[in-house]
């Protein structure tokens, strides 16, 4: 491989990672770019690697942030329930009137502790971003923290077992041991 290709590898896997900020311009941005230019040279280990990474990353914490909203809905619908059982459940100007604040303080301590959650999601986005791309630039392999392997790269022996069919690899195993 030429050095040439090897700069335009770093050059493409550091967009590759920087292409996820596009989310805050174009929905899905963070998931369509990425796979884009890792598909544009999927071939090549050093960019298979990033983008695999990239994505895997992407749909990572974009499953905790679901997860994390489905919580605060739950818990606020839960609250506001509760806080509604003696009136009746439609809006009013004081259908949400609260008479003991402690009576809230779970709630709001729960909010709180999500919100905090979320933030530090976000914090730890950008810093694993930026900071996988700086790697990239230098030609290094880089793994994202709390990442879910939904891409696996899967090696070429791996390929060849998965299309044999039972008797080919019994075969080839017979083969081994003669």
């Amino acid at each position: 491989m030429t050095t040439e290709n090897v700069d335009q590898n770093k050059t493409l896997t550091t967009v590759l990672h920087l292409s996820v900020f596009t989310k805050y311009i174009i929905p899905l941005g963070n998931f369509i770019f990425p796979m884009l230019l890792w598909l544009s040279r999927k071939e090549d280990p050093f960019v298979d690697h990033h983008g695999r990474n990239a994505l895997n990353f992407q749909i990572s914490m974009f499953l905790y942030t679901v997860f994390l909203i489905a919580v605060g809905a739950a818990t606020f619908i839960y609250f506001g329930m509760k806080f509604t059982i003696g009136e009746p459940l439609f809006f009013e100007q004081d259908s949400f009137v609260i008479e003991n604040v402690s009576d809230a303080l779970p709630f709001f301590i729960i909010a709180g502790i999500l919100g905090i959650i979320l933030l530090g999601l976000f914090i730890l986005e950008l810093f694993a971003v930026i900071n996988a791309s700086i790697k990239a630039n230098e030609g290094k392999l880089y793994n994202y923290p709390l990442t879910i392997n939904f891409l696996n790269s899967e090696k070429p022996d791996q390929i060849n077992h998965q299309n044999q069919s039972g008797n080919e690899q019994f075969n080839d195993t017979q083969k081994q041991t003669l």
